[in-house]
């Protein structure tokens, strides 16, 4: 019995050794394992702060884009006020001159019979003076018809 007690304690030693062997292994591979993913990890670490870092860049920038919109659009708005204005001064403006052809117009039928003596007068007048621009230079030639009509 004491030869059964020694061999179940060399196959209990050497149990006991394959399972440290097989644990050993084991560990080793879990080793090698989590040293992948520590450098995976750093790895990781150094992208995310990249991306942090440019982000925040493009967030700056697009605050500094979104103040320039900003005055722009401020601009854009005087200007577009002042366009409506210069539109309601144009628009005021023809109103008056409406206003005014309508009195000219109005007035012209008032005094239509004596703007036409007017230009009759104004007619005969033109015509005396055209004869009377002949007749001078009739004289100046020397010839008077005043004169022809006396020896008669």
């Amino acid at each position: 019995m004491v030869n059964l007690l020694y061999i179940a304690a060399i196959i209990a030693a050497i149990a006991f050794l394959v399972l440290c062997i097989s644990l050993a292994l084991t560990l080793f591979s879990v080793k090698k394992t989590l040293n992948n993913v520590a450098s995976t990890m750093e790895g990781l670490d150094t992208n995310l702060q990249n991306v942090t870092k440019e982000t925040a860049d493009l967030l700056h920038k697009t605050n500094e884009l979104a103040e320039d919109i900003q005055q722009k659009s401020e601009k854009l708005n005087t200007v577009v006020d002042a366009v409506k204005n210069v539109g309601t001064s144009v628009n005021g403006l023809n109103n008056s001159i409406q206003r005014i052809t309508t009195s000219v117009s109005s007035e012209v039928e008032k005094n239509e019979e004596k703007i036409a003596q007017v230009v009759q007068w104004s007619n005969i007048l033109l015509s005396v003076r055209d004869k009377w621009k002949e007749r001078k230079a009739f004289e100046q030639e020397g010839y008077n018809p005043y004169e022809t009509k006396k020896n008669n």
